[in-house]
């Protein structure tokens, strides 16, 4: 849907624009994965979380995010509030082909927000799903993404980190470090060494 631009919506525009260049700059986000938007439009325009809902400026977030995700094809996932006990808005193949459970809620201005119900309209077939294991995301306004972001979650500094009146805060993701006083974390030639071990009856 077009949106008339006022000053507003132009800065708002241009800030998110910025704080997504930094972030796609920075890292190198896998095709076919899954990004994480937690969004208060209150927080954007300036007013206390769930106050000031804004649904043209959720339309303009959701507009300008995709500009960013779809030439990398990667997938959206929009958080909603903690009234629909953060539930995520997908495209139902996302939730198909990534084994979410679909839960039965829609998102509203006041039980969703305002970039849950812009996204909702924007999309194809979007369903709601209770949890994800996202590979990374952006925080506008203190939405608390954590909880959707894979172990482990790394945070992304990026230069410009407000869009509006909202602190933004971006995450990635690696894979864990795991195991003993044996493991190996880069392969190299060493990890083909084969040799007797001290005490190999020692479980270590």
């Amino acid at each position: 849907m077009n949106i008339e631009l006022n000053e507003e919506l132009k800065l708002v525009q241009e800030d998110t624009e910025n704080v997504l260049n930094d972030y796609f700059d920075s890292i190198e986000f896998p095709q076919d994965g899954i990004f994480v938007l937690g969004c208060s439009t209150s927080e954007i325009s300036g007013a206390w979380m769930g106050t000031n809902s804004s649904l043209n400026i959720g339309r303009i977030i959701i507009n300008t995010l995709s500009n960013f995700l779809i030439p990398r094809h990667i997938h959206l996932a929009v958080q909603g509030c903690q009234h629909i006990n953060r539930a995520l808005l997908v495209e139902r193949k996302v939730a198909e082909q990534n084994n979410l459970e679909i839960v039965s809620v829609v998102p509203a201005m006041h039980a969703g927000g305002g970039a849950q119900v812009a996204a909702y309209t924007k999309m194809n077939d979007p369903v709601e799903v209770e949890h994800i294991s996202a590979f990374g995301g952006i925080d506008i306004g203190g939405t608390e993404i954590g909880m959707h972001i894979k172990f482990v979650q790394v945070p992304i500094h990026t230069r410009h980190h407000h869009i509006g009146a909202a602190n933004v805060v971006f995450l990635s993701s690696r894979p864990k470090l795991i195991g003993g006083s044996r493991a190996m974390y880069s392969f190299t030639e060493d990890n083909t060494d084969d040799y007797v071990l001290e005490n190999s009856h020692q479980y270590n």
